[in-house]
């Protein structure tokens, strides 16, 4: 089937190695304390997952792109195949796994934009190393390859690892944050948590307080090549073994819904750094597609095309 949301092909290549989990949502008034019981409306079931949503926004913003990753063997697992193929992603390398079901998140959207979430990953747990090793035929330049830990941990760092080796940029995205001290990122060439991933994966509390300079630094001596610390409204903070560069957000006038916003800055990156944009320039664009994912609801429908993304840019 023709690709249905981009306008334009780029050039651009993205591979996606990652999840996908049907999305159970419901919006309320505030978000409950631990206990309580709060009255909700607008239950919707829809597409989630960041590997799925990070192919989705690559997608539309005219890259090639392909998902490698597992869903059962489901109701759910078949929705998925169909949503990628209305957006145009290969899932050549998509399994389906029976003896699982297909993985699931429950959102819970508060009336100021903010959320919680918990998942099952279901499938995405038996995504193994070896079904990395059947996909890397896909990695090789100008591919980027763009993962996420909604998948187990050692086939993340696997992917990093396989598209270092296939000579392709990689960007890790820890989330949901995992302590990743004693892990080699040698092969990561991106590392892009946000202000609380960071110290997660040093380990630290979530809301320890902490400079986020620091935390780069500090993210660097695991090996990876640069960090980006994702910063919401205030844009990203770019930390190298040169420097540190803050990236300002574009200006969002509605904010409605920031669920996916993180997704959409990723696949965004990926998309720019794969048309051989600098790291600040990637980082610029990512942080536009990033704002524009926030003025809608959800997330898949939220994710901007290329022409929207170019024009605030532009604008600028």
């Amino acid at each position: 089937m023709r690709r249905r949301r981009a306008e334009v092909q780029t050039g651009a290549s993205v591979v996606v190695i990652g999840s996908y989990l049907v999305a159970l949502v419901m919006e309320v008034d505030r978000l409950p304390r631990p206990g309580e019981t709060v009255i909700g409306r607008n239950f919707l079931q829809t597409d989630g997952g960041k590997g799925s949503n990070m192919a989705v926004q690559a997608a539309r913003l005219g890259a090639s792109t392909q998902f490698v990753g597992c869903v059962g063997d489901d109701d759910f697992g078949r929705s998925f195949e169909h949503l990628m193929e209305r957006e145009g992603v290969g899932t050549a390398h998509l399994k389906r796994r029976p003896q699982t079901r297909t993985g699931a998140g429950f959102i819970v959207l508060g009336s100021a934009g903010e959320n919680f979430i918990t998942i099952d990953i279901g499938a995405n747990s038996l995504f193994s190393p070896s079904d990395v090793e059947e996909a890397a035929d896909l990695m090789h330049p100008p591919s980027v390859v763009l993962t996420q830990l909604e998948i187990p941990l050692p086939t993340a760092l696997h992917a990093m690892k396989r598209g270092c080796e296939n000579g392709c940029a990689t960007i890790l995205n820890p989330a949901p944050a995992h302590d990743l001290r004693g892990h080699d990122l040698a092969a990561v060439s991106f590392l892009t948590p946000n202000e609380t991933e960071a110290r997660v994966c040093l380990g630290l509390q979530p809301d320890e307080p902490a400079d986020e300079r620091e935390l780069g630094e500090k993210l660097l001596l695991l090996g990876c090549g640069c960090v980006v610390v994702t910063q919401g409204e205030r844009g990203c903070l770019l930390v190298r073994s040169e420097g540190a560069v803050q990236i300002p957000a574009f200006p969002v006038d509605d904010v409605v819904d920031t669920t996916g916003a993180g997704d959409s800055f990723n696949a965004s990156l990926a998309v720019a750094l794969s048309e051989g944009r600098p790291p600040e320039e990637a980082a610029r664009f990512a942080n536009a597609a990033a704002g524009l994912s926030c003025t809608q609801l959800d997330t898949v429908p939220s994710f901007p095309v290329r022409a929207r993304v170019e024009a605030v840019v532009g604008g600028r």
